[in-house]
């Protein structure tokens, strides 16, 4: 199938992945003007984020419940009005702890409704399950390119403005989610793409199939590696970057360039997915994003080496997206992909929350980053092991139907 002729259910996915995934990986370029404001030191402003990543986790299983049940319109309108009210209050906040909540709790609650989980539960309902790894790696890039996009506008904003009209010009943007979604049409599902085996299980009943997979156990601790890495790295790339006498406008770039090459990473993987064993290529991933880390933190920190490793690493940043989503699906169905996967998802913010705060604990102790660097090195590789004794075929209720 020619990325073409996918249905325009999941071209205004991409459309909502571009803003709300853009607007949250940009989130790394405001701590140091915001630590400033509040004269606090980076624990602060990255426990803020950890908080969001962490109830991003905690909230997105419910919320992929209630998208199965109630659809993904719904829930992708009250998360992008809940996604803008948190900006909005972030940016007119007078006490730092009024940003737990705001910039925590409430973009916590709009990214678990606006991202990953609740789009590709959609699509997968639409798109057949021999081109699911290409679809969702097509709409994963879709956030890598908000990231491309967002980030050198909010640098400028940042510069031009302060960080609280950045902020605020963020939230107005929630409002072009609400009207992609509001063109969202349930669609019925094409041949082959979901069976009347899936219709017939319940969701307790999936769940218990679930936990009972040693491999699901298997892929939430890859997922867990994963948004270990991908949060210390959005969050304080810049920061570390700074500290080497490296101008803010490159710790920018070094995250744009994550996202343009995120875009092609993103879908690389995602049709090596389909190609050849998703267990395999996840491993080929980890392996690559061992390399990665180890040779910017061995080599001389330079603009060079920054966009380089910002290059680099977005080949392999959220590849595992479309390959861990292909995973569950091809193991349990389509059914409840936005469940199952969902609580893979919160497995992935727990990583998230500790790569964020963690970060910001390290360096506040010993003003330096060093030891966490070398932390995601150790854990990219353990993560390339955990993925090949995962069992990928599909579960016997499944091979049975078919």
């Amino acid at each position: 199938m020619s990325i073409f002729r996918f249905p325009t259910l999941v071209w205004l996915g991409i459309g909502i992945l571009v803003i709300s995934l853009g607007i949250r990986q940009s989130f790394g370029i405001f701590m140091m003007p915001v630590s400033e404001h509040f004269q606090l030191g980076r624990e602060f402003f990255s426990f803020a984020i950890a908080l969001q990543n962490l109830l991003f986790g905690v909230f997105q299983p419910f919320v992929g419940m209630a998208a199965d049940k109630w659809g993904a319109k719904r829930v992708i309108v009250l998360g992008a009005l809940a996604y803008a009210l948190g900006l909005y209050l972030s940016s007119i906040a007078t006490l730092p702890s009024m940003l737990y909540l705001s910039l925590g709790a409430l973009v916590g609650l709009g990214l678990s409704a606006t991202s990953y989980v609740i789009v590709l539960g959609a699509v997968a309902k639409v798109v057949p399950a021999k081109h699911a790894a290409k679809a969702f790696g097509l709409t994963t890039a879709a956030g890598s390119f908000g990231m491309f996009a967002m980030i050198p506008g909010a640098q400028l904003k940042l510069s031009q403005v302060g960080w609280q009209q950045a902020l605020q010009a963020f939230a107005l943007l929630c409002a072009l989610m609400v009207a992609f979604a509001m063109f969202m049409k349930t669609a019925k599902p094409q041949e082959d793409v979901s069976s009347s085996v899936d219709d017939s299980q319940s969701l307790k009943q999936s769940l218990q199939e679930a936990f009972s997979h040693k491999g699901y156990w298997l892929i939430h601790a890859g997922f867990f590696v994963c948004g270990f890495h991908v949060m210390f790295i959005a969050t304080h790339l810049p920061s570390y970057l700074a500290d080497k006498n490296l101008s803010a406008a490159t710790g920018a770039m070094a995250l744009a360039y994550v996202g343009i090459f995120n875009i092609f990473g993103s879908y690389f993987w995602g049709v090596m997915g389909d190609k050849f064993s998703k267990r395999h290529v996840m491993s080929a991933l980890y392996l690559m994003r061992t390399v990665v880390i180890a040779g910017f933190v061995s080599l001389p920190v330079t603009e060079s080496t920054a966009a380089l490793f910002g290059g680099a690493i977005g080949f392999c940043w959220l590849g595992t997206v479309p390959l861990t989503s292909g995973l569950v699906r091809q193991i349990f169905g389509a059914r409840y992909l936005s469940t199952l996967y969902g609580l893979v998802f919160f497995t992935h913010q727990i990583g998230s929350f500790l790569g964020a705060w963690v970060g910001g604990r390290i360096y506040d102790y010993y003003g330096s980053y060093e030891p966490i660097w070398w932390s995601t090195v150790a854990l990219a590789f353990i993560a390339a092991l955990i993925h090949l004794p995962i069992n990928d075929k599909p579960v016997m209720r499944l091979a049975t139907a078919s």
